[in-house]
């Protein structure tokens, strides 16, 4: 098999880090909204999306990300309301998301993070990060704060360490991290996901209790941003997965060989999502070397 131009992937792959979060606005959208009672979806302007509770016994934060972020972020909070943070929730062990806690441990809350999440953290500390000071394990663990209850789904291995799933029933509403990205492909070469596993939980996600959620990236226009993500978003993520391993399927079938099935793949009823252009030939390379090497069968998955 014909190798890839490192040179010519290592360079797309800067340029992608550079704006991996940005939306379809021509500059990142900064704002706050309500999305359920109390419940209230935040974004920075730098591409990465927060969800905040307030009660009447203090705030909690869901995903701080960095502390340029943590500190607009507490801000934000402080205009809504003279309640403490009382918890500030990460979602698992990548540095750009699990940046900023020490912002809110300033501010006199506790940092949540599942027990993966922060082993990994501790032998590989970001410039940013800080040790938790809550930690827990096992697949399921509730919070209460204020008389409302806020569920941590672990899902098992998806992407990253100790991924979490934060549900809050009573507002039906949910925040989910780099798990759901609506109206975008999948992140560049794919990293640290296992896909068969991402589609498991995406299926696990759906069976979750809400009805509107915030996910941490968004390809969405800019102006259906602040109302978060749906189940629909999480149905369309497991769709597009399962759309690319069929073109792939189909490329073989007809005897393409492999080294030509990523620049051959089309899959125009996404092409207005985004970075189609950018990513789709990456996203391909990595769905069919994981099926090269992996253990699956070679037929397609409905």
């Amino acid at each position: 098999m014909k190798m890839l131009n490192f040179r010519n992937v290592a360079a797309a792959l800067l340029m992608s880090f550079s704006w991996s979060g940005t939306t379809h606005a021509e500059a990142p959208l900064s704002y706050t909204n309500e999305i359920a009672p109390g419940v209230y979806s935040f974004g920075g302007g730098n591409g990465y999306h927060s969800m905040f509770m307030v009660t009447d016994d203090g705030v909690a934060v869901f995903e701080s990300v960095s502390n340029a972020h943590a500190e607009k972020l507490l801000a934000a909070i402080k205009e809504i309301t003279d309640q403490p943070v009382k918890y500030a929730f990460h979602s698992h062990n990548h540095w750009d998301h699990a940046g900023g806690g020490k912002v809110f441990q300033d501010a006199g809350a506790e940092t949540v993070m599942h027990s993966q999440a922060a082993a990994w953290l501790e032998a590989n500390p970001g410039m940013e990060t800080s040790p938790p000071d809550v930690t827990w394990d096992g697949n399921h663990r509730d919070f209460e704060i204020g008389g409302t209850t806020v569920e941590l789904h672990y899902l098992g291995l998806n992407h990253g360490l100790g991924m979490t799933v934060f549900v809050i029933p009573e507002k039906k509403t949910a925040y989910i991290a780099d798990l759901v990205s609506p109206n975008r492909v999948m992140f560049t070469i794919v990293p640290d996901f296992n896909i068969r596993e991402w589609e498991r939980t995406l299926g696990e996600i759906l069976e979750l209790d809400f009805d509107v959620a915030v996910c941490s990236h968004n390809g969405l226009p800019a102006e259906q941003v602040p109302d978060g993500c749906t189940k629909t978003h999480v149905e369309e993520e497991v769709q597009f997965i399962g759309d690319l391993r069929n073109a792939i399927f189909a490329e073989f079938q007809k005897g393409t060989p492999a080294d030509q099935i990523p620049g051959t793949v089309e899959l125009p009823q996404y092409a207005d999502w985004e970075h189609y252009d950018d990513w789709l030939e990456m996203n391909t390379w990595r769905v069919m070397l994981d099926l090269w090497m992996g253990p699956y069968p070679w037929v397609p998955k409905s």
